[in-house]
């Protein structure tokens, strides 16, 4: 598969490593570490250098626990960087993280490639519909409640196979909609528990029998803290095992805040698939 949107093209035949900005000031691992304009844009650059092959911006954070905050609000703190990061990096493959429909028809305007919904498109009643029209790639994602919910005792009968089943019937509204390329996000953290977490990861490839690219968010998650009693600051090695897991696993795109170690990740494990790039 390959992504097209704006006149770029990025081809998915090979994994992919998609770099985290944080705008927001609360975000679980570095919120407001790069709050200035200068910082973000040497922020996106290294990332580039380091190998992303997408930026993915997002506003508002998503931490469990997180309060959600208007349309508005979210598009004050993303307009300035999401300009300024268009203009010094207009080739870049630029995402932005919303759930909010007028976010998403206003950043498509200005340029954005890929919108990612941790909602999967259950937020607002007019997302699919806007995305549709937008005609812009759409990152699916399974969360079970909101932010401010999610991580209250969830519960499953079976995990993966509640969430195919989501994945089912958006991206079946989806292509009755006529939207777009779609790929797919299971939500590690997103209203799962520790358990959920692994065994998704280890029956990921189940997934591919829904016929989306995949899309998967593990880096410096709890999970890795919980399981092995650390904290998110000494995460980074234990990131890297589960990206590589997941890359074993079937796993597009990793969604990642440490891009040269993803990268590196990414090429060892092609080199084993001898999948070489």
């Amino acid at each position: 598969m390959t992504l097209s949107f704006n006149g770029k093209q990025l081809n998915l035949s090979s994994p992919r490593v998609m770099g985290i900005l944080n705008l927001a000031p609360d975000s679980f691992f570095d919120g407001g570490k790069y709050h200035t304009l200068d910082a973000r844009l040497k922020r996106v650059e290294k990332m580039l250098n380091d190998g992303a092959s997408i930026i993915d911006l997002g506003a508002v954070s998503t931490r469990p626990g997180a309060k959600a905050i208007c349309a508005d609000e979210e598009l004050e703190r993303l307009i300035p960087a999401f300009r300024a990061i268009r203009t010094h990096f207009s080739d870049c493959f630029l995402s932005v993280d919303t759930f909010h429909p007028s976010v998403a028809r206003k950043v498509v305007e200005l340029g954005a490639d890929m919108i990612n919904d941790i909602y999967g498109g259950r937020f607002h009643e007019e997302m699919l519909n806007t995305i549709a029209g937008l005609g812009v790639p759409y990152i699916l994602m399974h969360m079970k409640g909101t932010p401010a919910t999610m991580q209250q005792n969830p519960v499953y009968q079976d995990v993966v196979a509640e969430i195919a089943y989501f994945f089912q019937q958006q991206t079946g509204k989806l292509r009755e909609l006529k939207a777009g390329q779609v790929l797919i996000d299971p939500g590690f953290g997103f209203g799962k528990t520790v358990d959920h977490n692994f065994e998704i990861l280890s029956r990921l490839r189940e997934f591919e029998n829904l016929g989306h690219p995949l899309v998967v968010g593990l880096s410096r998650k709890s999970m890795i803290q919980q399981a092995i009693g650390i904290n998110v600051l000494e995460a980074l090695n234990g990131s890297t095992v589960l990206h590589t897991i997941a890359l074993l696993n079937g796993a597009t795109i990793l969604r990642v805040h440490d891009v040269k170690e993803a990268v590196q990740a990414v090429k060892l494990v092609s080199l084993v698939n001898r999948d070489r790039i």
